[in-house]
């Protein structure tokens, strides 16, 4: 044990096993990273720390823990629950909020634009319609740029953010609230600015904000403002509302209260317990019907009638009573449905690698210019959109045969939205009996005769919304020229705005884009095979949801919210089904949008399951030999010396033998433990601060051993899917020598193939070794820095 450059060993509390140390070779080391363009190599890579999940078990915790009696542990579970109740509330309203200015701003520009194309239609002056409309865009995406710029992290939808905090890693920014502010009003600004986003992501990212602040009752941005309210003040506690907010977003955005409940825990939650999942329901369920309650008055004037439950619902699927021939779905369309999934995959795939590329670039040759040119691409993106949907409205659409029910006030943009609405939800009152014929007085006229229609203008010039209905409810139909134009435009233009210095989501653009994908299937065998008992709808929904899943790789999650959406439960079956074989078609060429991202930004994240190349590597070829370790004799004042110099987050605690080998780790020191101390305050599991007037007079020549975590637990550094798990769950090897330190990127780096090849070992050569980012980015079992 003299030395490891011979033999490396492994000791528990009884005895040692010494070998000889199994080199690797730089071919094994680098297998992963084969795969992998070369260009990836030359990304930046950011350093993020950890957030502390780990109760802090030391002699000043156990002091407050022992005070804890039943009535109190009642009480603080109490103020978790009314918590939770708030959150779901504030996130309904926050949903409310954006919906409502969205259709107002919504209103207000086609309303002109269209009273002025129906005007200059005839004079030959539409290119003043298209001045306006530029008008409006370019307006409201310079806005919503402007607002990015004040909080950077406010850009995109916030999903891949959510979910790396809730892996444990510190994205800084991400919870705070000028980033809501900045969220919530670039978001309704940049879906009025006719921009191929959507408002339900950044719906989630809202809603976890929501969670992350409203317990602490007070905010960095507002300084001045705070309240004494002891509960909630750990990571731990914020991490379990941030999952209920994420969740509530969810329900607010669908409708979905399970749904909701199930995206937080599969693709965002990395820890999690039943009693979370009470809690992340009653937010869940709390969103919603305050949204549906607020909407449902607003919309109709009948309080407490619960007829809107989400910002995007998708109607009642019935088939025309007239066509006895017509079902829902057959067996024989489950054959199809799959033939779908599979479509949806590849396209899902293909829209991935290229937002990938064009994010490459972004990160290359936008971001590291003026911010300013980050709002130029914004803009031209707008204008782009605007041009392309205006040209293609008046110029590649079809006149398409209304329906009967189609041609009274269909010019009326006020009826269009009454009908949408009303179709979607029909009451039985005044409103009842409202079929999907009537949905046709939503479609837009443009260069056609009488009783005809625009079947591209349709689409183009009414809201995502309204263009998702249409698709899903709509009688007549539409040229399948026109759906295979506008989805490849649609296609394009979302995946080039994905990404933009503005607040976006993917969830609607996706929807629609595949709507028009199913939408066209239908058409094709009804009109060319011959399969008259095709219901359009049905096939338009499953294109949707292939394409949805093809591009974020979600199952369980993603079938309830659809399923929830639609009010349908025989849809269950067609639903998962394509949804499965998408992801399944989509995971064979590359990771879902959100990890992509995720990957770009360079955020330590780990996954549950692992690669099968990491079966060949062991902690020694990946741990840092090199650490800063303390003694339980160390006072305070060292170690806040230690502290300026280094920036490892966390350090081993070891003592000495006579060999004067560093033996018998006693615990792990974090610096949020030496701040708290610092402070003369602790704060527990119950979020009580409590004072201790004694540690001021001891310091600074307090000794480290009255606050460090003596509780650990000891494994023995095996295999590496035992590693990442012990990592997962912030465990501590201990071991009667220290050799070195594994962090969180390092094992990243094995887990994803970028980046700097793994070390040849703890005691690898200088020129063997590797540049590891600095500690502040990792989570680990020795040290967390």
């Amino acid at each position: 044990m003299a030395g490891c450059r011979g033999s490396l060993c492994c000791c528990c509390r009884w005895c040692c096993c010494c070998g000889e140390r199994e080199t690797r070779t730089p071919e094994e080391l680098t297998i992963l990273g084969e795969t992998q363009e070369e260009e990836d190599e030359i990304l930046p890579r950011k350093d993020y720390e950890s957030l502390d999940y780990d109760r802090c078990i030391n002699d000043p915790y156990l002091e407050v823990l022992e005070t804890m009696d039943n009535k109190k542990g009642r009480r603080y579970e109490a103020v978790k629950w009314m918590m939770v109740f708030a959150i779901g509330v504030c996130t309904g309203l926050v949903g409310l909020f954006v919906d409502f200015f969205v259709r107002l701003f919504t209103q207000l520009k086609f309303g002109v634009v269209q009273a002025s194309v129906e005007e200059c239609s005839q004079k030959g002056c539409l290119a003043l319609s298209l001045l306006e409309l530029l008008g409006f865009n370019l307006t409201f995406v310079f806005f919503a740029s402007l607002l990015v710029l004040i909080e950077p992290v406010a850009a995109g939808s916030g999903i891949p953010e959510i979910k790396c905090y809730l892996n444990g890693v510190k994205v800084p920014g991400i919870v705070r609230l000028r980033t809501l502010l900045c969220k919530v009003f670039g978001v309704l600004f940049s879906v009025a600015g006719g921009l191929f986003v959507g408002k339900e992501g950044p719906m989630i990212h809202s809603g976890a904000v929501v969670g992350a602040g409203l317990p602490q009752f007070q905010s960095l941005s507002l300084r001045k403002i705070q309240f004494n309210f002891p509960y909630f003040r750990s990571d731990r506690d914020k991490r379990d509302f941030v999952s209920a907010g994420a969740a509530a977003g969810v329900a607010a955005a669908f409708g979905a209260p399970i749904g909701g409940t199930l995206f937080s825990l599969e693709e965002g939650s990395s820890f999690w317990n039943q009693g979370l999942t009470w809690k992340v329901l009653f937010c869940s369920m709390s969103a919603t019907f305050t949204l549906n309650f607020f909407r449902s008055g607003i919309q109709f004037g009948s309080w407490g009638s619960f007829q809107l439950p989400g910002l995007l619902n998708f109607g009642e699927f019935k088939c025309s009573d007239s066509d006895k021939k017509c079902h829902l779905w057959t067996a024989m369309d489950l054959g199809f449905f799959v033939v779908m999934g599979v479509v949806g995959g590849l396209l899902g795939a293909t829209f991935n690698c290229l937002n990938k590329r064009l994010a490459k670039y972004r990160m290359r040759n936008v971001h590291p210019k003026p911010k300013l040119v980050r709002v130029l691409e914004s803009l031209l993106v707008s204008l782009v959109t605007t041009v392309v949907v205006f040209v293609a409205s008046m110029v590649l659409g079809e006149c398409r045969q209304m329906s009967s029910a189609s041609q009274v006030g269909n010019d009326s943009f006020a009826l269009q939205e009454y009908v949408t609405f009303s179709s979607t939800f029909p009451r039985k009152s005044r409103l009842s009996e409202v079929t999907s014929d009537e949905v046709n007085s939503s479609i837009k006229t443009f260069f056609c005769p009488n009783e005809t229609y625009n079947d591209m203008a349709t689409l183009f010039f009414n809201s995502q919304e309204s263009g998702i209905l249409q698709l899903f409810h709509q009688d007549s139909t539409f040229s399948p020229i026109t759906l295979a134009l506008f989805f490849v435009l649609y296609f394009v233009l979302a995946c080039w705005t994905y990404g933009i210095s503005v607040p976006s989501g993917l969830f609607v653009p996706s929807l629609l884009c595949g709507a028009a994908f199913g939408r066209l299937v239908a058409n094709v065998l009804k009109s060319y095979i011959g399969l008259g008992h095709i219901y359009s709808g049905t096939f338009a929904l499953i294109g949707a949801a292939a394409f949805l899943g093809g591009v974020v790789r979600m199952s369980i999650s993603l079938t309830v919210i659809l399923i929830e959406s639609t009010s349908e439960i025989t849809y269950g079956l067609p639903i998962m089904v394509t949804l499965m074989v998408a992801k399944w078609t989509g995971d064979f060429f590359n990771k879902g949008i959100y990890d992509i991202h995720v990957g770009l930004r360079g955020v330590p994240l780990l996954e549950w399951e692992t690669e099968v190349e990491m079966d060949k590597l062991r902690a020694s070829d990946i741990m840092e030999p090199n650490l800063t370790y303390v003694y339980p004799h160390t006072r305070i004042q060292s170690l806040v010396s230690i502290l300026r110099t280094t920036v490892h987050h966390a350090f081993p605690v070891v003592t000495e033998n006579r060999g004067n080998e560093k033996e018998f780790m006693k615990g792990n020191q974090l610096i949020s433990n030496n701040i708290k101390y610092k402070k003369c305050s602790i704060l527990t599991r119950a979020g009580e601060q409590r004072r201790r007037s004694q540690s001021m007079k001891s310091y600074p020549s307090s000794e480290l051993r009255n606050v460090c975590d003596e509780h650990v637990t000891s494994e023995d550094p095996g295999e590496k899917e035992d590693l990442l798990q012990q990592m997962l769950e912030r465990r501590i090897l201990e071991g009667t020598r220290v050799a070195g330190a594994v962090r969180a990127p390092a094992v990243q780096r094995c887990v994803w193939p970028r980046g700097p090849r793994c070390r040849q070992g703890p005691c690898a050569e200088p020129e063997q070794s590797c540049e590891l980012p600095s500690g502040a980015s990792s989570r680990s079992l020795l040290t967390r820095g």
